[in-house]
């Protein structure tokens, strides 16, 4: 969409001529424009194409206004989900964290205490847990006539006991971010060089949801090592039991499923220049490679 047309779309007041709207790079299905004027700053999002099939945008909005409340977030100063058009508060000052960043234990410690923030908020309106995601990625995949490997039906399997054991356990469900790519926590340092607590962007797949499924996708997303998963673990929960161990591993597992499973069905529906379907797939082998593990079923056992 061109600037003109999407100009339109905008609230009156953004639609003066003294305001400048120029894009942003590095949104995978939104395009993203910084809108400016003088020293006024704002985030524009423009929601992508097909995007409204597996994103609930009223309860993305209301679970970033939570997170604002708490600190951990910014604004939302205006949201038309007729034109898919989300306008927030630009955090200047503020850096996008790289996936290097997350290689130094200040700002591992940093993240695990926003989420400790946000886990502590009162529940949104609608729990969507992992399980529920997953399966409805799969039903859209298929739907799409999406490619899987050869071993998918033993994946699926595996993720269908870690899904049982849950259940037969209980979900401890909390408000969720559910999306830590490295670029949705935004921070500052403070006078030593440290992270001060982060800021957390892109709230598109929020609900509640298992608690250990957010720490879990966490630590598989920053490629953190066991040492380092049994300190942080300790740093979130105060503590380190078995159950709690098992329940954040087989999460790390579960989340690698889920977000393959997103990638592959993604590919059917975007233009976007990036290798959805690579990715998708290595998705599924590190998780596979979990599941093989030694760990795997004294893991299930502890649930």
């Amino acid at each position: 969409m061109n600037h003109a047309a999407l100009r339109e779309l905008l609230p009156p007041w953004a639609r003066a001529p003294d305001w400048q709207l120029v894009p942003i790079t590095g949104g995978l299905v939104n395009d993203n424009y910084r809108l400016s004027r003088g020293d006024q700053h704002y985030f524009v999002k423009r929601f992508g194409a097909g995007t409204d099939a597996f994103i609930d945008r009223h309860q993305s909005i209301a679970a970033q206004q939570q997170a604002f409340q708490l600190g951990i977030a910014p604004a939302v100063v205006y949201f038309d989900a007729e034109h898919g058009i989300e306008i927030s508060e630009f955090l200047c000052g503020y850096h996008s964290a790289r996936s290097a960043d997350f290689s130094g234990e200040r700002y591992l410690h940093a993240a695990v205490a926003t989420y400790r923030a946000l886990h502590q908020a009162p529940l949104l309106a609608t729990s969507k847990d992992v399980f529920t995601m997953t399966d409805e990625h799969i039903a859209q995949g298929r739907s799409l006539g999406t490619q899987q490997p050869s071993w998918f039906a033993w994946l699926i399997a595996q993720y269908q006991r870690a899904r049982e054991v849950f259940m037969a356990s209980g979900l401890d469900l909390v408000p969720c971010h559910n999306d830590p790519m490295p670029g949705n926590f935004l921070f500052r340092t403070d006078t030593t060089g440290a992270p001060d607590l982060f800021k957390l962007v892109d709230f598109e797949f929020a609900s509640n949801n298992e608690r250990a499924y957010e720490l879990g996708v966490f630590l598989g997303e920053m490629f953190v090592d066991a040492e380092h998963c049994h300190e942080l673990i300790e740093a979130y929960f105060g503590a380190v039991t078995a159950q709690i161990e098992a329940r954040v591993w087989i999460m790390r597992a579960v989340a690698d499923v889920k977000w393959g499973a997103w990638a592959v069905q993604q590919r059917c529906r975007s233009d976007w220049d990036f290798d959805y379907q690579k990715y998708g797939f290595w998705k599924y082998a590190r998780a596979r490679q979990l599941m093989l593990s030694p760990h795997w079923e004294r893991w299930m056992a502890r649930i």
